[in-house]
Formats: C-alpha cells, sequence, structure tokens
C-alpha cells in the first residue's frame, strides 16, 4: 500500500532530484523511493553534530562578502549535494 505525502524541497534539491531522475529515466517520486528505500537499508551511522559542522566555517576566503551571514544556508546546501550524490 502507498500513501500520499507532501515534502517541502529547496529549488536546488527539486532541481538536483529531477536532473538525475532525467538521467536516470525514471520519475522523481520513484527516484524518492529508491532513496528512501536505501537509506532505511544502510546501517545506521552517526549524524555529524553542530561542532563538527562549525569547523567548517571560516576555513578558506571565497572573497564573498555574505558568507559570514549565509553560511548556515551556504552549508547546508553543501550538506544536501554531497548527500544526492
Amino acid at each position: 500500500m502507498t500513501a500520499r505525502t507532501m515534502l517541502y524541497l529547496e529549488s536546488e534539491q527539486l532541481n538536483a532530484l529531477k536532473e538525475r531522475a532525467r538521467a536516470e529515466r525514471i520519475s522523481v517520486t520513484e527516484l524518492m523511493r529508491r532513496l528512501i528505500r536505501t537509506h532505511l537499508a544502510s546501517p545506521e551511522q552517526e549524524p555529524a553534530t553542530a561542532p563538527d559542522w562549525n569547523r567548517l566555517v571560516g576555513l578558506g576566503a571565497s572573497g564573498l562578502a555574505d558568507v559570514s551571514d549565509n553560511h548556515d544556508r551556504a552549508l547546508g546546501a553543501a550538506l544536501t549535494r554531497e548527500h544526492l550524490r
């Protein structure tokens, strides 16, 4: 039995899912089912803690003025992209 659900994604996340689904010639819904199935079947891993993530902030010099103001968003987007690989 399947159940309908609603999921809110950032536009970057949805675009990445659409690209991958298109490349695999499946629907985004089927891709999500497969990703969830794979994730739930894998051995549980300890999630990274906030202090681990915070050590990444300030490691480099991008030359962009708003990095310190938007580091949470940038880090979240990077972690999402890495997770979707």
